[in-house]
Order: structure tokens, then sequence, then C-alpha cells
């Protein structure tokens, strides 16, 4: 499993019409082929910083399937515009034995 992590940032007075895109947006990852899980995480002390997490089955259920897909224009359609600059996304690999205690 794979973990994709994108820390964003949203002006303010547009935080409520983010969350609403968000949520319209959200069907067309979780849809994709290899999706377990997505989540937008708000920031307690940041306001309009928030945290997305995908699980995804591999990297490339995400780069190779969804970011090649039609839902994935939608998503960008919906998206993207409140973007200043695109977040930087990065994977992470999760499963048993990652960490050593």
């Amino acid at each position: 499993m794979v973990l994709e992590h994108v820390e964003i940032k949203i002006a303010p007075g547009l935080i409520e019409s983010y969350q609403q895109a968000f949520e319209e947006a959200r069907t067309q990852v979780q849809c994709q082929p290899g999706c377990k899980s997505c989540r937008l995480l708000p920031s307690l002390d940041h306001p309009g910083q928030f945290l997305l997490l995908i699980e995804w089955e591999t990297k490339e259920h995400h780069t190779e399937g969804f970011r090649k897909s039609p839902e994935y224009q939608e998503w960008s359609r919906l998206l993207h515009p409140f973007y200043d600059q695109l977040p930087e996304v990065r994977y992470y690999l999760m499963g048993r034995g990652n960490l050593r205690e």
C-alpha cells in the first residue's frame, strides 16, 4: 500500500468554497481502481491549510491510472483553480514492518 501525501494551502476567503468543491471532487478519485481511502484534514493551527491523504494499492494506480483518467480532468477542473501553485505530492510506503521498535 502507498500513501499519497499532499499539503494544501487555500486563501482564507476561499476555504468554504474549496471544501465544497473537494466533496464534489472526492467521488472522482474514490471510484478509481486501487484507491482505498481519501481524506482531507484541516489544520487546527493554520486556517486554510489542509492535508490530503489518499491510500492507493500502488503508486501507479495514482500516476498511471487516476492521473490519466477522465475523472482526473474533472478533479482538476474543480480543485486546481484554488491553488496559487500546484501542491507537491509525496508518496509513502505503508504496511507492516516499516518501523522497528
